[in-house]
């Protein structure tokens, strides 16, 4: 009988997915095969009790089979039985997790469940469990000292929404825009930032937000573009908000000595600059230093500042104290004044008095104030610091919203209710009342007046000078650390050229040192304005920009309906979203147009340096789907509109295999479909391929193509056969409309010696092609087609290579006569099969490799490269003679970068980074041979493209070489036109038909040749030559009946007309098309069952055999040309 366990005991084993439980099971599985040695203290620390392999076995048997994944024995026995992984965080928090195999605690592979490899170890198992419950007590730990929402997100926006703009400015904004516009004021600036803060609270919510705060939400849910624009942007608007909360601070400074009566220079603009430089020093020594305002330096700032703020409340309810406060102003709560401060009174000029010639109005004063909503995304800036973000931003950003409204709100009313406008502050004049007069007197205090409005009605002072520094400094130096963390997460994601260097990272915590000296010089910058009123508005426009993008995110990805958005904040919606992004812009050009159209001109224009380069980033954006959705959107549409021969455009598949192992093909068909229609890649492979192999071909393929700049798809099948899989092709790519209409093939050169299961198949192809009505195109050109044998290498490769080979070569030791060394030793060259890039280069394959694959206009030849080259030999040679070590040869060594300072001379000779091709032996491929596979992409000489238009196949033998024609590559050439004469006494009628046919077409041509005698017998030793050709090929009078491949007596007497009808035609082309650039000529159709595929291949050797390039085109007798408009 088994012994009975307690419920309490029991319950230990039956939490759900319990760390200890995992590391228990781990050990029990490890200590059974290891002598049963007894736990270490550290382990039944964790288990809660000594852990033996018997009692631990009682356990598993009183575990039911019935229950959840929580019992132990049932988790053991799953690891046991099956490789299928439980859902856990880890296999999502990173996506190539999901290609890593379960031996790392990770997620199986499809390929590893459906065909598992061998079992693995117990022991392995074991240590993956062990290691996996330290994770999960590891990641606890890490949660455990993370902020909630009340210290990460309230207290920080609460921090930097009541910051300067409350102390010195908001009394003013009454005074200009009176009671009821000011709380319309603070009314619209807190709509923008409540919708704002809605759209923020459901991306915040969307996924797991890293650094980079604004940026990096932005970038990620609209792209780099969008997102690297908002970013320069957002940081630049960070350096300036630091530089106007250091403004702020020094104004009070100014202030509070002034009420002291003295002063440090002028009491103006000039002890500004001084005190904001020395307090902006201090602050950056701070962030260099690396001191961390930690939570409860926080809440002791926000104390400091809700302390101030009540000591204005309960001042204004006390009403003033002396005589001289009324003078200045202050005259408690008085209906009146409330009366008489309700409406606006703009004036020129900002605080003090200081006119600059403007008249302020509705959105001047607007611009002033909206920086003091501004710090609603201070929480979300951290949100890697919090314990649940999806819970916290929304709530302490929203709160805090409401919060500072209505103290914003209430500041406006109380302001308005108990102070003048304009207060000469004569204590003479309290008696009856003339302070107020402006008439005899300068005004120098009240609402339109003085900045210390607050100090004034409060009942301690000193404490609203302690709530504006706590408020300013603490604002300041957020804003001074932000500002280059969004940077450098800006510059860490290279979307700019030339600013990484700002992105590095220093120290254990990873500061932007050089982030910090940028922002200094910004900050700096900004500060020696010293005025508020003139930095205020850049930020306006900045941050409402900002505003603008996060709410256009918000409303962009709701409106793509994307799967992967999935909000945990539900309070948002899509179109509320749109009007806050609309209202934003409209905000910006109402505050000030041009400020606005230079702001979204500045971002239009870093959009389209993004966009133009091309970052290598792929973040899942909004924009990626809205790019899926038209394009789904136009292929359905397509899709519903009949075709039409107007709108023919040749959509071509082209059977290269690897595009990279025939790039003349590619190129080829590239310059057809260039800017106009579809082109596949098509890769037939015999035997059936794993989806890995077929993902790492398609992998290799696209990045061939995007690196090649050709705009193509790739597509892969496997079948028993060639011809097979290359159906599977035809039948199967594209969607819709967006189908290949013309197969193009490269011409089987090696047909007379391959296997004839090849031939056969490569036959069979063209036979599918047309039985599918599809076109057929066959291309040859000089040296073939096929350069599977090269590996191109980037120029960089290229260099470290040969910099590795010289640094090599210099530490070997040297031969006793130096001065003339053998010349083995000098030329002495290693390829490893292998690997092409370890290769060793001698110094004169090397001196090949920089000049041949430069164009004309960019020589080896001219002064730069060679003074480069000799400078660089220059320094290898002094490196190599002052003692031949590694020590010495460090000056063309790689640096940090990946380049040297030798590469980096040698560099200065070439403008354009051409690629090196190398055979598979390790050696340079020629010039001739990079030439001839680079040979349609590059500029074409003068010359014709030969039409031997022979039949009608629909036009297209007509239409491919006419588009050629349109191509740059092309423009040089002209079309001369060859037909076939139907009556050789009527060919000048024939030729004028045929001419006007074509200019009807509107395809222009320089000539029309009409061929007479194509049906006249060719000369002997062409046919002798023919014969020769196919001996090897024809069949036995005795073999015909067995089956046997090949080329029978009968078929030759049956098809004699159309065999010297292509020899003839081989004789014609001879005489008029040798000297051609191109030559394109309608491909005769293979009648099925009437003629084999050596006799096929025949003819079309016997017409292409050393001619210029050759296409042989065949359309599938529907029109394509149309002469109607």
């Amino acid at each position: 009988m088994k012994p009975v366990v307690s419920e309490d005991k029991r319950q230990r084993f039956l939490v759900n997915r319990v760390d200890t439980e995992e590391l228990c099971s781990a050990i029990e599985t490890s200590n059974a095969r290891t002598s049963n040695s007894p736990p270490s203290p550290e382990v039944e620390e964790r288990c809660g009790s000594s852990v033996s392999p018997h009692s631990e076995m009682d356990m598993d048997s009183l575990a039911s089979p019935s229950t959840h994944m929580g019992t132990h024995s049932t988790f053991r026995s799953l690891r046991q039985m099956t490789r299928e992984a439980l859902p856990r965080l880890d296999h999502y928090r990173n996506l190539a997790s999901i290609m890593r195999a379960p031996a790392v605690g990770q997620r199986p592979t499809l390929d590893d469940l459906h065909q598992p490899p061998s079992g693995k170890d117990d022991l392995e198992e074991s240590e993956v469990l062990v290691q996996a419950a330290h994770d999960g007590h590891d990641q606890t730990e890490a949660v455990e000292g993370k902020f909630g929402w009340v210290q990460g997100v309230l207290v920080r926006c609460l921090l930097n929404i009541w910051g300067v703009i409350l102390f010195l400015r908001l009394s003013w904004v009454t005074g200009q825009a009176g009671v009821l516009e000011g709380m319309l004021i603070v009314t619209c600036g807190n709509i923008v930032t409540s919708i704002s803060a809605l759209s923020m609270s459901a991306i915040s919510t969307n996924g797991q937000i890293k650094g980079g705060g604004t940026y990096y939400m932005i970038s990620r849910s609209l792209g780099p573009e969008f997102g690297g624009a908002i970013g320069l942007i957002f940081s630049l608007a960070n350096a300036v908000a630091a530089s106007m909360y250091i403004v702020g601070f020094c104004e009070s400074i100014n202030d509070l000595l002034r009420s002291l009566g003295t002063q440090i220079f002028d009491g103006g603009v000039n002890d500004v600059r001084l005190v904001g430089s020395i307090t902006l020093v201090v602050l950056f020594g701070i962030c260099i230093i690396g001191m961390e305002w930690e939570a409860r330096a926080q809440v002791v700032l926000l104390l400091v500042l809700v302390v101030a703020i009540l000591d204005f409340v309960i001042g204004a309810f006390v009403g003033p104290l002396t005589d001289e406060e009324i003078a200045q102003g202050f005259v408690g709560l008085n209906g009146s004044v409330l009366k008489e401060n309700l409406y606006s009174d703009y004036r020129t000029g900002s605080t003090g008095g200081e006119g600059n010639g403007q008249q302020n109005g509705f959105f001047t004063i607007f611009s002033v104030f909206f920086p003091a909503c501004t710090g609603i995304l201070a929480g979300a800036n951290i949100s890697g610091d919090l314990k649940d973000p999806s819970e916290s931003i929304p709530k302490g950003t929203l709160l805090a919203v409401i919060i500072t409204y209505i103290s914003y709100i209430l500041f406006v009313l109380l302001s308005g209710a108990v102070a003048v406008r304009d207060a000469t502050g004569n204590v003479t004049q309290v008696i009856d009342w003339s302070f107020t007069n402006c008439s005899d007197a300068v005004c120098q205090y009240g609402l339109q007046n003085s900045s210390q409005v607050m100090e004034l009605v409060s009942v301690f002072g000193p404490l609203i000078y302690a709530g504006c520094f706590a408020a300013t400094l603490s604002s300041a130096l957020a804003s001074i650390v932000s500002a280059p963390k969004v940077f450098q997460a800006l510059c860490k994601d290279k979307l700019y050229p030339y600013i990484e260097i700002f992105g590095k990272s220093y120290g254990k915590k990873e500061e932007p040192l050089l982030g910090f000296v940028l922002t200094f010089f910004i900050v700096l910058v900004f500060t020696l304005i010293a005025r508020l009123d003139s930095i205020a508005p850049i930020i306006t426009n900045f941050f409402l920009a900002a505003y603008a993008l996060i709410n256009f995110s918000t409303f962009h990805a709701s409106l793509q309906q994307i799967p992967s958005w999935r909000p945990t904040f539900k309070y948002y919606n899509k179109w509320l979203s749109l009007v806050g992004g609309v209202f934003c812009t409209a905000i910006m050009f109402l505050i000030q147009w041009w400020t606005a159209l230079i702001t979204v001109t500045i971002i239009i224009l870093l959009y389209f340096v993004v966009s133009y380069r091309k970052p290598e980033v792929n973040w899942g954006s909004s924009t990626q789907a809205q790019t899926y959705n038209l394009a789904l959107s136009s292929v359905m549409s397509l899709n519903q509109i009949e075709e039409h021969v107007k709108t023919y455009r040749p959509q071509i598949l082209v059977l290269c295999g690897a595009p990279s192992t025939r790039p003349p093909l590619m190129h080829f068909a590239h310059s057809i479909t260039r800017n106009m229609s579809l082109l596949v890649a098509g890769h037939c492979m015999k035997e059936q391929q794993s989806q890995t192999v077929r993902s790492r071909f398609t992998a290799e393929a696209t990045r061939w193509l995007i690196k090649h700049k050709i705009k193509a798809f790739y597509a892969f099948a496997d079948g028993p056969c060639m011809a097979l899989a290359a159906r599977t092709l035809m039948c199967n790519v594209g969607l819709g409309k967006l189908r290949p209409n013309l197969v193009l093939m490269g011409y089987k050169t090696t047909w007379q010696t391959c296997p004839s299961e090849e031939l056969q198949s490569y036959f069979k192809t063209i036979h599918f092609a047309f039985g599918l009505h599809l076109a057929v195109g066959i291309l040859r050109v000089d040296g073939g087609l096929d350069y599977s044998d090269l590996t191109e290498f980037t120029q960089e490769e290229e260099d470290k290579n040969f910099i590795a080979q010289n640094v090599g070569a210099a530490s070997a030791p040297m031969p006793s006569d130096a001065s003339n060394p053998e010349p083995s030793n000098i030329h002495t060259t290693n390829f490893p099969t292998s690997d092409p890039r370890c290769c060793t280069l001698a110094p004169s394959s090397s001196a090949i490799s920089f000049g041949h694959y430069q164009s004309e206009n960019e020589t080896s030849t001219g002064p730069y490269f060679t003074k480069a080259l000799s400078i660089g030999f220059l320094k290898l040679t002094q490196a190599v003679l002052m003692g031949n070590t590694s020590s010495n040869i460090t000056t063309v060594s790689p640096n940090e970068d990946g380049n040297s300072s030798f590469l980096g001379v040698l560099k200065m000779g070439k403008k354009k980074k051409e690629p090196v091709f190398r055979l598979s032996n390790g050696e340079i491929a020629t010039p001739q041979m990079v030439d001839a596979m680079l040979r349609f992409t590059r500029k074409q000489p003068k010359g014709t493209i030969d039409v031997w238009w022979l039949y009608d196949d629909g036009g297209l033998t007509m239409l491919i070489p006419y588009i050629l024609t349109t191509r740059s590559i092309w423009s040089s050439c002209k079309l001369r036109v060859f037909c076939l004469a139907n009556k050789k006494d009527d060919l000048a009628s024939e030729h004028r038909r045929m001419a006007e046919l074509l200019c009807k077409f509107r395809i222009d041509f320089s000539d029309v040749v009409m061929i007479p005698d194509v049906m006249r017998r060719p000369r002997e030793e062409s046919v002798r030559d023919f014969s020769n050709l196919i001996s090897k090929f024809k069949v036995l009078p005795d073999s015909e009946d067995k089956g046997t491949e090949g080329i029978t007596e009968s078929e030759l007497i049956a098809l004699k007309d159309k065999t010297n009808r292509h020899i003839r035609l081989r004789e014609l082309l001879l005489e008029h098309s040798r000297e051609a650039s191109f030559i394109v000529m309608t491909l005769p159709i293979p009648a099925k069952g009437m003629v084999s595929a050596p006799l096929y291949m025949a003819w079309l050797e016997t017409l292409t055999h050393q001619m210029p390039p050759f296409l042989l085109i065949r359309g599938n007798q529907s029109s394509v040309l149309t002469f109607y408009s």
